[in-house]
């Protein structure tokens, strides 16, 4: 049943639900302005459980209604399954035509643009999209190359060179939050300043990689989409001219370099954020509050609606919580109210030590199930994954079913690595990565050989046969020769006829490496398995290049996401930490370690920016709970995790004296509980327009040509 009424909408009025519908009640008055709002700048400031999605919603239905054509509008998304949703409930408001718009992450429309434009700018449409690890090994190969191999190479007293996969956070932290390498170096990796020349020589030479093998990483996705409207005036105005209205979610999850693309791209005004500033906490990722904070001076002209009205907490836990962010230093003046009256305060629970906290989350849980409420309502969040290491060994042995958020992600699995490996030399024989990891895979193939096959392919313009001649252990020849042939015959075939589908290009590269699993593995079965759903999967896209896209620009989050239809019910208990829960809710929330140097971390301390932060994680905490919260404190910690040493600790700072009157008080035990730190005071061949990749190589020193 659909749970948004069909509205038959007029040439020129704008969208206002008369009456309540399955979605909710009737737009309120800020939703409905937010929704009516004309083509000026708008930011729409959305409190925890305001409904923003619902706005959103009604803004791209009125925009329809007032006569924009839906494929001029663009909804740019943080996930491509948020920005399916909502198309979807956009459809049930406005019919079919709603179709039409654009919607999908900033990675993935910069893909679509790039695949379109590039070629105007010397990029070839047939680029290859990096994964995180490729682009790691590939890094790996830039610090090889450059000397920086031995990790034993360091000066007597300068610490070691950072390894490859730090290098890329340093390279991508230096791109999506356009730092100089020096400045990242000195907020992030200190210990690794006295390399800072050298790490820009690794990220000049991982660039130049890039170019010469047709790659892009995530990062140069929208880094090109960003040159693209600033350098390239023709390319630029082409690709404004495909939008009249820009609106984007979560804009307060934004780094600095997708705030440089938007303001490069609605230079016409006509843009709509949704966002809260209270809930900016991903700096980790290169996130800044400041895009949110600064919008309107960003974007001369702009209103700005509140939406205060919250949908999803009763009245008690509000309190509570516009009492804790309140105290921050800087943000957007807003109260959360709720027409839910009635329910419990949080509780403030007092406990010895972490075993203590452990026995009262399980008890109460399972009190509160034995009272009706489903396992699946019920979630402990805290600060970092280590911190329920206790409580997991107690539900498992309590045979508590219960499901933990994170883990390994699904193309970090070493045999679907190896898989895509096989698809990626497919559409770009010049992917040096891709054949550097499938050739270590040969027996007998060692470092020094693969590295000779990659030379000896680059020479014979990567045809694959040639690698049959390279200088090899007896060993190594036969897995070399099968290589060859295998990558051979399918392109000769798809020369004479048509590309392999991705399902079929996967059966056929399984014939070679299936053996290959099975002598690699001791698990070979359920890799197996998982490499038979990958095929599935495949099955459902027309060609290679959208597979891999898809896949690289949204990955399933582990292999069990793979798992298409299921119809597993079970009821479990949620753990997750604070940021995988962030815009989801349950009926019951309980927040464990609610201590200084959790509550803040204590590396955050000493920083004021990162202090608000924290402060803004734990007010995301604890508005995911719709009718009962409750916070821990244990007032004893192992000084180590893997010790005994005990320490008193500090109740988290942001529970000051007023946060503390909001809540009901709860101690466990007869212990003399330490005074709380003081909190704050309350309150075809193209001639190319620019040349991009001369424009990414650029960015360390060598000047476009």
């Amino acid at each position: 049943m659909s749970d948004l009424p069909r509205i038959h909408l007029p040439a020129t009025r704008p969208v206002l639900p008369p009456q309540p519908s399955a979605d909710g009640p009737a737009l309120n008055a800020a939703q409905a302005d937010a929704a009516s709002h004309g083509d000026l700048p708008l930011l729409i400031v959305a409190g925890a459980g305001s409904g923003k999605t619902r706005t959103l919603i009604y803004r791209v239905a009125n925009l329809i209604g007032r006569g924009v054509a839906p494929h001029r509008i663009l909804l740019l998304t943080f996930t491509r399954r948020s920005a399916q949703d909502m198309l979807s409930r956009c459809e049930r408001l406005v019919g079919s035509a709603s179709q039409q718009v654009q919607g999908g992450t900033f990675h993935g429309i910069a893909h679509r643009l790039l695949r379109r434009f590039g070629p105007s700018a010397g990029l070839p449409s047939d680029f290859t999209i990096l994964d995180q690890s490729d682009a790691g090994d590939l890094m790996g190969l830039s610090r090889s190359s450059l000397g920086y191999g031995d990790l034993k190479n360091a000066p007597r007293g300068v610490p070691r060179f950072p390894r490859a996969e730090t290098l890329l956070s340093i390279y991508s932290r230096h791109v999506n939050t356009e730092q100089p390498i020096a400045d990242v170096l000195s907020e992030q990796w200190p210990h690794f300043l006295s390399w800072a020349g050298d790490i820009e020589r690794c990220c000049a030479d991982y660039v130049k990689r890039k170019s010469e093998r047709n790659l892009l990483d995530y990062d140069d996705l929208l880094l090109s989409w960003a040159l693209l409207l600033e350098q390239a005036p023709p390319i630029a105005e082409q690709m404004r001219a495909l939008y009249d209205h820009v609106l984007v979610d979560e804009y307060q999850d934004t780094n600095p370099l997708q705030s440089r693309i938007l303001r490069g791209l609605c230079t016409n005004g006509r843009i709509t954020v949704v966002g809260d500033d209270a809930q900016s906490i991903y700096a980790f990722r290169g996130a800044t509050i400041r895009n949110i904070l600064d919008f309107p001076q960003q974007f001369p002209g702009t209103r700005i609606v509140t939406l205060e009205q919250n949908y999803r907490s009763i009245a008690p836990i509000l309190e509570t919580t516009n009492t804790l962010i309140s105290r921050s230093t800087e943000r957007y003046s807003k109260r959360l109210w709720t027409e839910r009256e009635g329910g419990d305060a949080p509780w403030l629970v007092t406990v010895r030590d972490e075993s203590a906290q452990t026995a009262f989350v399980v008890d109460r849980l399972l009190e509160l199930h034995e009272q009706g409420t489903p396992l699946r309502e019920i979630a402990v969040l805290f600060r970092a994954g280590y911190l329920s290491a206790d409580l997991e060994i107690e539900l498992a042995n309590r045979r508590i079913p219960y499901e933990k958020w994170g883990g390994l992600k699904f193309l970090e699995a070493a045999h679907i690595k190896d898989m895509l490996a096989f698809l990626r030399i497919l559409e770009n024989p010049r992917d040096e990565v891709s054949w550097y990891r499938l050739l270590r895979l040969l027996p007998g193939v060692g470092d020094a050989t693969a590295r000779s096959a990659i030379e000896l392919l680059s020479l014979h313009n990567w045809e694959a046969m040639a690698i049959g001649a390279v200088r090899a252990p007896a060993r190594a020849r036969p897995g070399l020769q099968a290589i060859g042939a295998l990558f051979d015959g399918m392109r000769r075939v798809e020369r004479a006829d048509t590309p392999h589908s991705p399902a079929e290009s996967i059966r056929l590269s399984r014939q070679l490496y299936d053996p290959i699993l099975h002598a690699t593995y001791d698990d070979a079965p359920p890799r197996l398995a998982d490499l038979d759903q990958l095929e599935i999967i495949a099955a459902g896209y027309a060609d290679r290049t959208s597979f891999l896209a898809a896949l690289a620009l949204e990955p399933p989050a582990n292999t069990q996401d793979l798992a298409v239809g299921s119809t597993d019910e079970d009821d479990a208990l949620i753990l997750s930490t604070v940021h995988s829960a962030k815009g989801k809710e349950w009926d019951v929330v309980f927040v464990i370690h609610a201590s200084d140097g959790v509550f803040p971390m204590a590396r955050a301390a000493v920083d004021d920016a990162q202090i608000e932060e924290e402060r803004r994680l734990l007010y995301v905490a604890m508005t995911r709970a719709r009718n009962e919260l409750m916070v821990t404190y244990p007032l004893h910690s192992y000084a180590t995790r893997t010790g005994a040493d005990f320490a008193y600790t500090q109740m988290s700072r942001f529970l000051d004296h007023g946060v503390r009157r909001t809540m009901q008080r709860v101690t466990l035990g007869d212990q003399h509980e330490p005074p709380a730190l003081p909190g704050p005071r309350e309150g075809a061949v193209i001639e190319p327009v620019v040349d991009l990749r001369a424009l990414l190589r650029g960015r360390f020193g060598s000047p476009p040509v």
